[in-house]
Protein backbone atom coordinates (compact mmCIF):
# COMPACT_ATOMS: atom_id res chain seq x y z
CA UNK A 1 0.00 0.00 0.00
CA UNK A 2 1.32 3.46 -0.86
CA UNK A 3 0.82 6.61 1.21
CA UNK A 4 -2.07 7.86 -0.91
CA UNK A 5 -4.04 4.68 -0.26
CA UNK A 6 -3.00 4.62 3.42
CA UNK A 7 -4.30 8.15 3.88
CA UNK A 8 -7.38 7.63 1.71
CA UNK A 9 -6.55 10.67 -0.43
CA UNK A 10 -8.79 10.89 -3.50
CA UNK A 11 -8.29 12.64 -6.84
CA UNK A 12 -11.08 14.69 -8.41
CA UNK A 13 -11.89 15.78 -11.95
CA UNK A 14 -9.92 18.94 -11.16
CA UNK A 15 -6.18 18.03 -11.27
CA UNK A 16 -5.46 20.72 -8.67
CA UNK A 17 -8.06 19.57 -6.13
CA UNK A 18 -7.86 16.53 -3.87
CA UNK A 19 -10.24 15.18 -1.25
CA UNK A 20 -9.39 13.60 2.10
CA UNK A 21 -12.23 12.01 4.12
CA UNK A 22 -11.35 12.54 7.79
CA UNK A 23 -11.81 9.10 9.31
CA UNK A 24 -10.92 7.75 12.75
CA UNK A 25 -7.79 6.10 11.39
CA UNK A 26 -6.34 9.56 10.64
CA UNK A 27 -7.44 11.17 13.89
CA UNK A 28 -6.13 11.83 17.37
CA UNK A 29 -7.94 10.58 20.45
CA UNK A 30 -9.63 13.98 20.53
CA UNK A 31 -11.46 13.19 17.30
CA UNK A 32 -9.71 15.55 14.88
CA UNK A 33 -7.23 15.10 12.05
CA UNK A 34 -3.68 14.30 13.19
CA UNK A 35 -1.42 17.12 12.00
CA UNK A 36 1.12 14.80 10.39
CA UNK A 37 -1.63 13.20 8.31
CA UNK A 38 -2.72 16.62 7.09
CA UNK A 39 0.82 17.54 6.07
CA UNK A 40 1.31 14.10 4.51
CA UNK A 41 -1.86 14.45 2.43
CA UNK A 42 -0.82 17.92 1.29
CA UNK A 43 2.61 16.65 0.24
CA UNK A 44 1.03 13.76 -1.66
CA UNK A 45 -1.29 16.20 -3.45
CA UNK A 46 1.58 18.58 -4.26
CA UNK A 47 3.80 15.82 -5.65
CA UNK A 48 1.02 14.28 -7.72
CA UNK A 49 -0.10 17.64 -9.13
CA UNK A 50 3.37 18.91 -10.05
CA UNK A 51 5.01 15.57 -10.92
CA UNK A 52 8.02 16.51 -8.78
CA UNK A 53 9.31 15.28 -5.38
CA UNK A 54 9.16 17.50 -2.31
CA UNK A 55 12.41 19.07 -1.14
CA UNK A 56 10.80 20.82 1.81
CA UNK A 57 7.26 21.55 2.93
CA UNK A 58 6.05 23.65 5.81
CA UNK A 59 2.54 23.54 7.17
CA UNK A 60 0.76 26.06 9.37
CA UNK A 61 -2.17 24.54 11.29
CA UNK A 62 -5.07 26.94 11.57
CA UNK A 63 -8.06 24.91 12.73
CA UNK A 64 -9.29 21.37 13.37
CA UNK A 65 -10.89 18.97 10.89
CA UNK A 66 -13.21 16.69 12.84
CA UNK A 67 -13.84 13.02 12.17
CA UNK A 68 -16.69 12.67 9.69
CA UNK A 69 -15.83 15.84 7.77
CA UNK A 70 -14.36 16.02 4.27
CA UNK A 71 -11.18 17.98 3.70
CA UNK A 72 -10.64 19.59 0.30
CA UNK A 73 -7.00 20.23 -0.63
CA UNK A 74 -6.40 22.81 -3.35
CA UNK A 75 -2.95 23.03 -4.97
CA UNK A 76 -1.67 26.29 -6.43
CA UNK A 77 1.54 26.32 -8.48
CA UNK A 78 3.17 29.71 -7.93
CA UNK A 79 6.34 29.22 -9.99
CA UNK A 80 7.44 26.25 -12.11
CA UNK A 81 11.00 26.38 -13.37
CA UNK A 82 13.20 23.91 -15.25
CA UNK A 83 14.15 22.04 -12.07
CA UNK A 84 12.20 23.50 -9.14
CA UNK A 85 8.52 24.18 -8.55
CA UNK A 86 7.27 26.47 -5.78
CA UNK A 87 3.71 25.64 -4.79
CA UNK A 88 1.23 25.65 -1.94
CA UNK A 89 -1.67 23.50 -0.81
CA UNK A 90 -4.62 24.77 1.18
CA UNK A 91 -6.79 22.38 3.15
CA UNK A 92 -10.30 23.45 4.05
CA UNK A 93 -13.60 22.02 5.26
CA UNK A 94 -16.30 23.97 3.41
CA UNK A 95 -15.22 27.61 3.89
CA UNK A 96 -13.10 26.99 7.00
CA UNK A 97 -9.35 26.83 6.36
CA UNK A 98 -7.62 24.01 8.24
CA UNK A 99 -4.01 24.35 7.10
CA UNK A 100 -1.76 26.01 4.56
CA UNK A 101 1.31 24.20 3.23
CA UNK A 102 4.07 25.90 1.24
CA UNK A 103 6.61 23.71 -0.55
CA UNK A 104 9.49 23.51 -2.98
CA UNK A 105 9.61 20.47 -5.26
CA UNK A 106 12.16 19.19 -7.73
CA UNK A 107 15.49 17.42 -8.16
CA UNK A 108 18.88 18.33 -9.60
CA UNK A 109 21.79 16.35 -10.97
CA UNK A 110 24.81 17.17 -8.82
CA UNK A 111 28.03 15.20 -8.44
CA UNK A 112 28.63 15.70 -4.69
CA UNK A 113 26.61 14.43 -1.78
CA UNK A 114 27.11 13.36 1.82
CA UNK A 115 25.63 12.86 5.27
CA UNK A 116 27.21 14.44 8.33
CA UNK A 117 24.67 13.55 11.00
CA UNK A 118 24.85 10.12 12.67
CA UNK A 119 21.99 8.03 14.00
CA UNK A 120 22.11 7.65 17.80
CA UNK A 121 22.94 4.26 19.25
CA UNK A 122 19.67 2.78 20.53
CA UNK A 123 18.27 -0.77 20.90
CA UNK A 124 16.79 -2.32 17.77
CA UNK A 125 12.99 -2.43 17.49
CA UNK A 126 12.83 -6.23 17.62
CA UNK A 127 14.48 -6.04 21.05
CA UNK A 128 11.86 -3.67 22.44
CA UNK A 129 8.23 -4.19 23.52
CA UNK A 130 5.41 -2.46 21.73
CA UNK A 131 4.73 0.91 23.33
CA UNK A 132 1.49 1.20 25.26
CA UNK A 133 -0.69 4.31 25.20
CA UNK A 134 -2.46 6.17 28.02
CA UNK A 135 -5.81 5.52 26.33
CA UNK A 136 -5.28 1.81 25.91
CA UNK A 137 -4.73 0.41 22.42
CA UNK A 138 -6.67 3.30 20.84
CA UNK A 139 -7.00 0.94 17.88
CA UNK A 140 -9.36 3.06 15.77
CA UNK A 141 -7.22 6.24 15.75
CA UNK A 142 -3.88 7.04 14.16
CA UNK A 143 -2.13 5.60 17.25
CA UNK A 144 -3.66 2.19 16.62
CA UNK A 145 -2.24 2.14 13.08
CA UNK A 146 1.34 2.73 14.23
CA UNK A 147 3.65 0.12 15.74
CA UNK A 148 5.77 2.10 18.22
CA UNK A 149 8.78 0.92 20.24
CA UNK A 150 10.29 3.24 22.85
CA UNK A 151 14.03 3.37 22.13
CA UNK A 152 14.98 6.22 24.50
CA UNK A 153 12.81 7.79 27.15
CA UNK A 154 10.25 6.85 29.78
CA UNK A 155 6.99 4.96 29.47
CA UNK A 156 3.94 7.13 30.12
CA UNK A 157 3.47 5.51 33.53
CA UNK A 158 6.96 6.68 34.55
CA UNK A 159 6.45 10.36 33.67
CA UNK A 160 6.22 11.67 37.21
CA UNK A 161 7.64 15.18 36.93
CA UNK A 162 11.39 14.56 36.67
CA UNK A 163 12.76 16.52 33.68
CA UNK A 164 14.74 14.68 31.01
CA UNK A 165 17.68 15.82 28.91
CA UNK A 166 15.54 16.99 25.98
CA UNK A 167 16.14 13.93 23.80
CA UNK A 168 13.92 10.90 23.21
CA UNK A 169 13.46 8.35 20.45
CA UNK A 170 10.86 5.95 19.09
CA UNK A 171 11.06 3.26 16.46
CA UNK A 172 7.86 3.46 14.40
CA UNK A 173 6.54 1.44 11.50
CA UNK A 174 3.29 1.66 9.60
CA UNK A 175 2.41 -2.02 9.12
CA UNK A 176 0.09 -1.45 6.14
CA UNK A 177 2.42 0.97 4.36
CA UNK A 178 4.87 -0.70 1.98
CA UNK A 179 6.43 2.29 0.22
CA UNK A 180 8.44 4.89 2.11
CA UNK A 181 7.83 8.43 0.82
CA UNK A 182 7.92 12.08 1.82
CA UNK A 183 4.23 11.98 2.74
CA UNK A 184 4.83 8.97 5.02
CA UNK A 185 7.73 10.81 6.67
CA UNK A 186 5.46 13.81 7.30
CA UNK A 187 3.20 11.56 9.37
CA UNK A 188 6.15 10.35 11.44
CA UNK A 189 7.67 13.81 11.83
CA UNK A 190 4.83 15.08 14.03
CA UNK A 191 6.40 13.91 17.29
CA UNK A 192 7.83 17.01 18.97
CA UNK A 193 4.86 16.93 21.43
CA UNK A 194 5.95 13.44 22.51
CA UNK A 195 9.46 14.78 23.08
CA UNK A 196 8.18 17.73 25.11
CA UNK A 197 6.39 15.38 27.51
CA UNK A 198 9.62 13.41 27.86
CA UNK A 199 11.69 16.57 28.39
CA UNK A 200 9.38 17.94 31.08
CA UNK A 201 8.69 14.53 32.61
CA UNK A 202 4.96 15.21 32.53
CA UNK A 203 2.27 13.20 30.82
CA UNK A 204 0.86 15.15 27.92
CA UNK A 205 2.09 16.73 24.71
CA UNK A 206 0.54 19.55 22.77
CA UNK A 207 -1.15 20.85 19.67
CA UNK A 208 1.14 21.58 16.73
CA UNK A 209 1.20 25.12 15.40
CA UNK A 210 3.34 24.16 12.42
CA UNK A 211 5.50 21.40 10.97
CA UNK A 212 8.35 21.69 8.48
CA UNK A 213 9.68 18.61 6.69
CA UNK A 214 13.06 18.72 4.92
CA UNK A 215 13.66 15.61 2.84
CA UNK A 216 17.25 14.33 2.60
CA UNK A 217 17.07 10.89 0.96
CA UNK A 218 14.16 8.46 0.83
CA UNK A 219 15.25 4.82 0.95
CA UNK A 220 13.23 1.64 1.61
CA UNK A 221 12.95 0.87 5.32
CA UNK A 222 10.39 -0.94 7.43
CA UNK A 223 11.22 0.90 10.65
CA UNK A 224 11.93 4.61 11.08
CA UNK A 225 13.76 5.93 14.14
CA UNK A 226 12.00 9.11 15.27
CA UNK A 227 14.83 10.93 17.06
CA UNK A 228 13.36 13.94 18.93
CA UNK A 229 15.41 16.85 20.23
CA UNK A 230 13.52 19.45 22.27
CA UNK A 231 15.15 22.86 22.24
CA UNK A 232 13.08 24.89 24.70
CA UNK A 233 9.73 25.32 26.44
CA UNK A 234 8.76 28.86 27.43
CA UNK A 235 5.52 30.84 27.90
CA UNK A 236 3.39 27.74 27.24
CA UNK A 237 4.99 26.89 23.90
CA UNK A 238 7.56 24.24 23.02
CA UNK A 239 10.02 24.04 20.13
CA UNK A 240 11.95 21.09 18.80
CA UNK A 241 13.45 19.07 15.99
CA UNK A 242 13.00 15.49 14.76
CA UNK A 243 15.57 13.46 12.82
CA UNK A 244 14.02 10.59 10.87
CA UNK A 245 16.39 7.66 10.33
CA UNK A 246 16.13 4.51 8.24
CA UNK A 247 17.15 1.35 10.06
CA UNK A 248 20.47 1.32 8.14
CA UNK A 249 21.41 4.77 9.48
CA UNK A 250 20.37 6.81 6.44
CA UNK A 251 19.03 10.23 7.37
CA UNK A 252 15.66 10.32 5.62
CA UNK A 253 14.47 13.76 6.66
CA UNK A 254 14.26 16.29 9.45
CA UNK A 255 11.11 17.86 10.87
CA UNK A 256 10.73 20.86 13.15
CA UNK A 257 7.75 22.12 15.11
CA UNK A 258 6.39 24.62 17.56
CA UNK A 259 3.54 23.44 19.76
CA UNK A 260 1.08 24.60 22.38
CA UNK A 261 2.17 22.63 25.46
CA UNK A 262 -0.62 20.77 27.26
CA UNK A 263 -0.55 18.19 30.04
CA UNK A 264 -2.93 15.63 31.42
CA UNK A 265 -3.79 15.60 35.09
CA UNK A 266 -4.22 12.13 36.53
CA UNK A 267 -7.95 12.65 37.07
CA UNK A 268 -8.35 13.82 33.45
CA UNK A 269 -6.45 10.76 32.29
CA UNK A 270 -8.69 8.45 34.30
CA UNK A 271 -11.81 10.03 32.78
CA UNK A 272 -10.37 9.86 29.26
CA UNK A 273 -9.44 6.20 29.63
CA UNK A 274 -12.92 5.37 30.98
CA UNK A 275 -14.53 7.25 28.06
CA UNK A 276 -12.32 5.33 25.65
CA UNK A 277 -13.33 1.99 27.19
CA UNK A 278 -17.03 2.98 27.14
CA UNK A 279 -16.84 3.98 23.46
CA UNK A 280 -15.26 0.64 22.57
CA UNK A 281 -17.91 -1.28 24.52
CA UNK A 282 -20.72 0.66 22.81
CA UNK A 283 -19.47 -0.09 19.30
CA UNK A 284 -21.39 -2.89 17.55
Amino acid sequence: MDARSWLGLEATHNPNRWVLPVVEGLSTHGGFLFGGCGLGAAIEALEATTGRPVVWATGQYLSYALVGSTLDIDVTVAVSGHQITQARATGHVAEREIFTVNAALGSRAYEADGQWESMPAVPLPDDLPRRSHPFGDDGNTIIGRLDQRLAKGHSWEALEGSPGDGTAALWIRLPDLLDMSASALAILGDYVPFGIAQALGKLGGGNSLDNTLRVAQVVPTEWVLVDVRVHAVHHGFGHGLVHLWASDGTLLATASQSTIVRHWKQEQLAVARQESRTEQEDRP
